[in-house]
């Protein structure tokens, strides 16, 4: 078949969680709360790093571009979410679908690349200290965060290029939330190894290539940490990056779990929570452990805090 879009279906059918109405209004209730919630803690983080100068340093940089990020990241998915558990409709548009599969797509494309940086940050702080304001200045950041961003897009626009070139004819039931490239791919009357292949080829090099680099770098930084002699220093050092380990755990624990191990046997619930521990659950859960684990944010915080105090009271009286 020749690979131009012959697309038939010009809707298709988010099945979602399927759950009755009553549980729908609770899970809206409930994932209205998480997305309020994550996107005040994201937000919060940006202003913070911002707003205070104790914090204008490359890790609060790249913490900055962490949570702007996952702000994003789940308001592309998280809004169809809430619509699907109130709305009788639960369609979505050949474009629409295509576009969520883009941006979701890039967005996760660059918190690899962002995490892989982050990681390269603690190496150069805790390796290379000496060095470490002059190697990691003002330039290089902005440089490595817009290189994070541009490779994101541009990779996932060949994947989601390909995809939008496959046609649609059969089913159009995606068991999911949102568009997924798994079950688009199981949709697509186009049976070609081509697409899949390149698909597979593309995912795995902007997930595993970072991957692999945070590995190294914390097997470098863990060298480094045992040669340190003080039990204090060890610490220390290792309290600078365990916030960043945890929510790289987090991040790609969920993704080897949903894309690595054998999963023919899995059912569409079990998928589908997995999918929502990493579209929704994962980016509320990152503020909260760096404002929890980290001194400088809860400092920083609390400078807000004693500020909007004594004002508040100042307008009571």
């Amino acid at each position: 078949m020749p690979w131009t879009n012959q697309t038939s279906i010009i809707k298709f059918l988010l099945l979602g969680f399927g759950n009755p109405k009553e549980i729908q209004i609770l899970l809206f209730v409930v994932f209205l709360v998480i997305y309020i919630v994550t996107l005040a803690g994201n937000l919060l983080i940006v202003a913070l790093v911002v707003a205070d100068q104790q914090l204008h340093t490359p890790m609060y940089f790249f913490l900055g571009n962490l949570s702007f990020l996952e702000t994003c990241y789940t308001s592309v998915t998280a809004p169809r979410l809430l619509a699907g558990f109130l709305a009788e409709d639960r369609t979505i548009s050949f474009s629409d679908c295509i576009t969520q599969l883009f941006f979701f797509g890039a967005l996760a494309c660059i918190e690899c690349f962002l995490l892989a940086v982050m990681a390269y940050d603690r190496y150069l702080a805790i390796c290379n200290p000496l060095n470490y304001n002059v190697i990691m200045n003002l330039r290089v950041c902005l440089q490595l965060v817009s290189a994070s961003w541009v490779t994101g897009f541009s990779a996932n626009a060949l994947v989601v290029g390909m995809v939008h070139q496959l046609s649609f004819c059969g089913p159009n039931e995606i068991n999911n939330f949102f568009c997924d490239m798994e079950e688009l791919l199981k949709l697509s009357c186009t049976k070609s190894l081509l697409v899949k292949m390149i698909v597979l080829v593309s995912c795995s090099l902007v997930s595993l290539a970072p991957f692999l680099f945070i590995v190294v770098s914390y097997i470098l930084i863990l060298l480094a940490i045992l040669r340190i002699a003080s039990s204090a220093g060890r610490q220390k050092a290792f309290s600078t990056c365990a916030s960043h380990l945890l929510v790289v755990s987090l991040y790609y624990g969920t993704i080897i779990i949903m894309y690595v191990m054998p999963s023919a046997e899995w059912s569409p619930a079990l998928h589908k929570a997995l999918s929502l521990m990493y579209t929704v659950i994962t980016p509320m859960f990152n503020p909260i452990i760096y404002s929890l684990r980290n001194k400088e944010v809860k400092e920083a915080l609390r400078k807000v805090v004693s500020k909007l105090v004594p004002f508040t009271r100042h307008r009571t009286y």
